[in-house]
């Protein structure tokens, strides 16, 4: 069923293309049984133009709107062997049918103030997972992704509203990006800037010269979300999960960073009162099946630097985390006995490469590692943690966007260390003109027994986007 719908959405985007592409002398004879298909602007004139009895006023140019549906799901019939021996079989299916709206506004709307916000709606359809979770209904979503103001004071910069925090040079794969909660509801969300989520903070900011002083304070620092249900990273459970309230116990984080940029180098040391994005749970009791989760603040110290040398830029993230729970995943459902009391001290690093090969394209590879400090101590005989050793993942990005043509590719791919699970990921967009595009996204999961990512071995799955843009 998944192939059929992707093979109509694909012969339908293959049709705009045919009708649609301008520098095709050869079809033009046939772009007249087709030109319903094209969106032009002069469709819109009469909306947008000034007239007698209506009025286009100039704040209306710093919003961007963009519309988007996209189908993407599951196109291969397989079986996964299980640690048991028995093989579980998994069917092709449609994992999104929905249309998104998506509304930007930036507006310098007086000397040395700036008002930015982004906001996000979304329709799921018949056979998207939201839509068999909601029983079978149309269900919608919406949310302000992010909202702030900014005031420039000389060499000051106050900045308040929901924003996100960004302290690593590796981007994408940094042991320093832990501020922001993160959201992997999907499979076509899997680079951390598009899951990365906004949170209300007050941020300052100093310049002098060629150093900066910045501080933030988050007086309502939030935790990942939970899996939604239906979603192919949901896992049903016999309990409960529950968010830890935070009136009855009112928490915040603050830190600063201090940053000083030389010819072709530039570092930074900074330092946080954080609490852990992602909750661990406790297993619940017999009388109570809920499992809440336990909130732990941490100590964040941190060093980043980078160094140009002619096309390419070395960067290095070192980080020590004092305090934090060893075994953190919304996988793992941990018992009270592994959890009272014990926290432990972590280091990483994250070091990589982005090399710009032309105008054009762009390459990088990073490596992320972390290691908990004095792993057996404070154990008792009969514990063991989940999390040991070394840990980590590499990352490896490709980008290319020609100048000359309307068409842009990129490919990610992304691992563990250890070799037990990788994703690949391709996407292709052609653009027809600056208000409409199509797309195409592939993505292949390979992983082992050893993983958690066990259960999407041999996953492939396809989806198409038509984007417009006004």
């Amino acid at each position: 069923m998944i192939a059929k719908y992707l093979l109509i959405s694909f012969a339908l985007l293959y049709q705009i293309i045919v009708a649609g592409d301008p520098t095709d002398s050869a079809a033009s004879s046939d772009n007249d049984s087709h030109k319903s298909l094209i969106f032009e602007d002069s469709l819109f004139d009469a909306l947008f133009e000034p007239q007698n009895h209506m009025y286009n006023p100039p704040w209306l140019d710093a919003f961007t709107v963009r519309i988007t549906h996209q189908l993407f799901g599951q196109i291969n019939n397989h079986a996964i062997g299980l640690p048991t021996g028995r093989r579980y079989q998994k069917k092709s299916m449609i994992e999104h049918n929905r249309t998104g709206l998506n509304i930007r506004y930036s507006n310098a709307f007086a000397p040395n103030w700036l008002l930015q916000g982004s906001w996000q709606a979304r329709v799921f359809w018949n056979q998207d997972y939201e839509y068999d979770a909601n029983k079978k209904n149309i269900d919608t979503e919406y949310r302000i992704n992010e909202l702030f103001l900014q005031r420039t004071l000389g060499r000051h910069s106050l900045k308040f509203g929901r924003q996100t925090l960004v302290w690593g040079e590796t981007v994408g794969n940094s042991v320093l990006d832990v501020i922001n909660h993160t959201e992997y509801r999907d499979f076509s969300i899997i680079d951390i800037e598009d899951a990365r989520l906004n949170q209300w903070m007050l941020v300052w900011d100093f310049f002098n010269n060629q150093s900066q002083l910045s501080g933030f304070l988050n007086l309502y620092p939030e935790f990942n979300p939970s899996p939604v249900e239906g979603s192919p990273l949901y896992f049903a459970l016999p309990i409960n999960l529950r968010y830890t309230h935070r009136n009855s116990n009112p928490i915040f984080e603050a830190g600063a960073r201090w940053s000083k940029s030389y010819e072709k180098s530039d570092i930074a040391f900074m330092g946080a009162y954080l609490w852990e994005n992602q909750l661990q749970y406790r297993s619940p009791t017999e009388e109570l099946m809920e499992s809440s989760g336990i909130k732990n603040d941490f100590y964040l110290l941190g060093f980043s630097t980078n160094y140009a040398l002619d096309r390419i830029l070395l960067t290095l993230d070192i980080s020590l985390n004092r305090g934090v729970f060893p075994d953190r995943s919304f996988f793992v459902i941990t018992p009270l006995e592994n959890t009272v009391n014990i926290k432990k001290d972590q280091v990483g690093i994250s070091f990589g490469f982005e090399y710009g090969i032309s105008a054009t394209q762009d390459l990088s590879l990073s490596a992320k590692m972390e290691k908990i400090l004095d792993e057996g101590d404070g154990l008792h005989a009969n514990q063991a943690l989940i999390k040991r050793g070394i840990e980590g993942t590499w990352l490896l990005r490709y980008s290319s966007r020609p100048l000359d043509r309307n068409t842009t590719f990129s490919g990610t791919l992304q691992g563990d260390l250890d070799g037990n699970a990788m994703v690949v990921s391709l996407r292709s967009n052609y653009a027809f003109s600056d208000q409409i595009e199509i797309g195409c996204h592939v993505l292949y999961i390979a992983a082992n027994n050893d993983s958690r990512m066990a259960l999407f071995d041999g996953d492939l799955r396809l989806g198409a986007s038509i984007t417009y843009y006004f």
